[in-house]
């Protein structure tokens, strides 16, 4: 009798509109994928290179961003658009074709309207080309804009992975679907509506369909971007949350058909290698680094140059529904002023809306030589993780978020709410320094945000000695834990759960 052939490797489809890098080997386009507009991109990449590099049978499905992939088929002559052309199909990166995509330089648009033709047209070639070329085991999917992908892939019996980077979503008639060439009779009873549908008919007018929940609808699985934030969706602890996206999240939870994953910032953040610091350091050669950062960091924004005064640094963009810069403007003032004798500093290095009011604020105190105000700069930022001695963090809400965990790999200690992501990234240091990595304060106010603020302050004045053990052991400990190895292990392993077997042998 001959002996069984083995089982070919599972093929694994990536479906994202966002992605930060492919590994070499995946096609000869690799190298020019880059379209990034958050952590999903840093998550998609890691995921991809993981699962390529364990010799899985994985593929990726972008929009073909000529503008961000710097291809520029207008000036190729007819043998090397020949060549070009044959090179997209002869890998493992499937570009979604429509002009939509191609003059784009920036992968997400403020206009709605706009977002919806690219969700549209994205999913109308994953739908109608990639898949039937890909024939693959295993669909994973990712927010609002893939949400139709997960309904087709239950009705002809493909498992499929839905990930919720954010709880957004958008809603558009069948008629809408239909016309942008996406075959949706085939698959509507798996779509979520706004209303119980009676009939095609009926509903194909005027029952609006709920995108984002019909990615959770009809997945086999689900996961948010950190374990305390799929907690607090199925609680009901934040109201902006549609009570029926709770509902199914709670569905699949109740299921076991639903986790929480942590992103993992990205790789390039280390301050071991990063060209933008003045001076690299490890965590047994952070102090004397750290304070030439800091030094060259002051001397950037116009900051009193003071290498012992701490410092506060602001990354996120200044989004007051989330990200809590509200409450930093209520006692920046006082703050400043309560602890003007050490030197108290803060640097703000984000966009938003809100940046006027911080900047209304230091001209109307003067606190031109203590508080710095200006716009995002990748180099800079990345300075600002080394020179501070403090990450301020204060969000309402916060499915995973990166910047509290990069901050502990650079050697800045976090000052968060107790909420999301940021509960299961960072614990309140204990006053002999042996455990935790920041200040975490549990009540949303001002006066939350100016206790941890104090206990810093208290941390700030210990002897130097053990503030760099402090360090050293969180910088080390950060180092092992936030990576995109152990973020895409967690993957992985929900697609094996899935599949009932492994990736490849070896896994």
């Amino acid at each position: 009798m001959n002996a069984a052939l083995p089982k070919p490797s599972p093929r694994i489809l990536i479906v994202t509109p966002e992605i930060t890098y492919l590994p070499q080997g995946m096609g000869n386009m690799a190298n020019q994928m880059k379209a990034k507009a958050g952590g999903l991109a840093d998550v998609s990449a890691s995921l991809v290179s993981a699962l390529f590099h364990l010799g899985a049978d994985v593929h990726v499905a972008l929009p073909h961003y000529r503008r961000m992939f710097h291809v520029d088929v207008n000036r190729l002559i007819s043998d090397e658009l020949r060549i070009y052309l044959s090179h997209l199909s002869d890998n493992r990166i499937h570009l979604a074709e429509d002009r939509v995509f191609y003059y784009r330089d920036r992968v997400y648009s403020s206009y709605l309207d706009d977002s919806f033709k690219v969700s549209l047209a994205f999913q109308r070639e994953v739908l109608n080309n990639i898949i039937p070329r890909v024939n693959p085991d295993l669909i994973h999917c990712n927010d609002w804009m893939t949400g139709l992908i997960p309904p087709m892939a239950r009705r002809i019996g493909i498992p499929c992975l839905f990930t919720l980077h954010n709880i957004h979503t958008q809603k558009m008639t069948l008629e809408k679907i239909e016309d942008a060439g996406i075959d949706a009779a085939e698959f509507w009873r798996y779509l979520y509506y706004e209303r119980v549908p009676d009939s095609y008919e009926e509903t194909r007018w005027s029952n609006p369909v709920d995108l984002l929940n019909s990615g959770i609808f009809a997945s086999h699985y689900i996961n948010t971007v950190s374990p305390t934030f799929l907690k607090e969706v199925v609680d009901g602890k934040h109201s902006f949350i549609p009570d029926h996206i709770r509902r199914e999240v709670a569905a699949k939870q109740a299921a076991g058909c639903a986790v929480g994953i942590l992103n993992a910032p990205d790789e390039e953040l280390n301050p071991a290698t990063d060209d933008a610091l003045v001076q690299t350091y490890t965590p047994a050669t952070h102090r004397e680094a750290k304070r030439a950062n800091k030094v060259a960091l002051q001397e950037r924004l116009g900051l009193t140059v003071n290498p012992d005064a701490p410092l506060f640094f602001w990354p996120s963009r200044l989004d007051p529904m989330q990200k809590g810069c509200q409450l930093l403007a209520d006692c920046l003032y006082q703050v400043a002023s309560d602890y003007w004798d050490q030197g108290l500093q803060v640097a703000i290095i984000a966009n938003g809306s809100f940046q006027r009011h911080f900047h209304e604020i230091v001209r109307f105190h003067d606190l031109h030589d203590r508080v710095a105000v200006c716009d995002f700069e990748e180099n800079l930022s990345s300075l600002g993780f080394a020179g501070s001695d403090f990450m301020l963090m204060p969000s309402r809400f916060e499915p995973c978020g990166l910047p509290q965990m990069t901050s502990q790999i650079y050697g800045s200690l976090p000052v968060v709410h107790d909420t999301g992501g940021l509960h299961d990234t960072v614990a309140h240091l204990d006053p002999d320094g042996t455990t935790g990595s920041g200040f975490v304060f549990k009540t949303y106010d001002t006066g939350g945000l100016r206790w941890a603020i104090d206990q810093a302050m208290l941390f700030h004045s210990q002897p130097a000695e053990f503030r760099q053990n402090v360090l050293e052991r969180v910088m080390t400990e950060a180092a092992g834990q936030f990576t995109h190895t152990v973020t895409a292990r967690n993957y992985i392993d929900i697609y094996e759960s899935m599949l009932q077997r492994p990736l490849v042998d070896s896994l």
